[in-house]
């Protein structure tokens, strides 16, 4: 426990420290929610504000979690990961502390951004959905960032992971429902989209930022909230177990293959290797 600890503490600590990408972080969804909010007029939703910046904070969780494959490679070339896997402590337990410190630092940066979204008309009519979307980050951030560790550790250098998640973030991100709804693909993408795991998380998100969760199928449907599958229809509560069963897959993989890596192959510079 206290492995964990310590590196979830020192993950923290960097993020605070780098307020550049943080004020970075910030501003560019707000962007995204000017330039989409002024493209898409969305009649059919009661509050647009709230229907784009759901997915924008998907996405940006999602994008930050992945970092996590960054900060390990990171800390493998400048020596630090390496001094940890050689004491005592199990590599399960430094796998666990860098997932939870990548899931806090994502969770956070969500918070900070509905935080702010609050001052461009974002309202919740219950208290209790503040609790729900809290939860819901929590799961996004951790789900994704055993996907991120899982990547770390199958990369040999970071300029290859740079091309690595570029390939993960682009269409798991604009094939997802987060930036461009659903119903504006073309329907070979739109099935494609289907298998995406994040397409799923940004329906549940954004039923519970909309406070959409008593609809009815039809209604959940006309939103793109649900997904019908020759008949069988997918509802953001489904799609919540399949976001959890997601987790668990991306969990075991970032965990077996983290222990079995070797760290030692892993480069800044991909020429380097042999």
């Amino acid at each position: 426990m206290r492995t964990i600890t310590a590196l979830w503490l020192r993950n923290i600590r960097g993020f605070v420290r780098d307020r550049v990408k943080l004020i970075t972080s910030l501003v560019i969804p707000f962007f995204f929610l000017y330039i989409f909010k002024s493209v898409f007029k969305m009649d059919q939703v009661e509050d647009p504000t709230a229907f784009l910046l759901a997915g924008i904070v998907t996405a940006t969780v999602f994008q930050t979690s992945l970092n996590i494959a960054t900060s390990t490679i990171d800390d493998t070339v400048s020596g630090f990961m390496k001094e940890i896997l050689v004491s005592p402590t199990s590599r399960f337990k430094v796998a666990l502390g860098q997932i939870f410190s990548a899931a806090t630092i994502a969770t956070t940066q969500g918070i900070l951004i509905l935080i702010i979204g609050l001052f461009t008309g974002l309202r919740f009519d219950h208290w209790a959905t503040i609790i729900y979307v809290l939860l819901a980050l929590i799961l996004v951030g951790l789900v994704f960032s055993g996907l991120g560790l899982f990547l770390a550790s199958m990369v040999k250098s970071s300029s290859t992971f740079q091309v690595v998640q570029q390939a993960v973030v682009l269409p798991f991100t604009f094939l997802s429902g987060a930036y461009i709804p659903l119903a504006f693909l073309p329907d070979v993408l739109r099935y494609v989209a289907y298998f995406n795991p994040m397409t799923y998380t940004t329906a549940f998100f954004r039923t519970i930022m909309l406070e959409k969760g008593n609809l009815t199928q039809a209604g959940w449907l006309e939103l793109g909230l649900a997904f019908d599958f020759n008949g069988v229809i997918v509802t953001p509560w489904m799609s919540g177990f399949i976001i959890a069963a997601f987790g668990t897959l991306f969990l075991l993989l970032a965990t077996n293959s983290f222990v079995r890596a070797d760290f030692n192959k892993i480069s800044r510079n991909p020429l380097a290797r042999k």
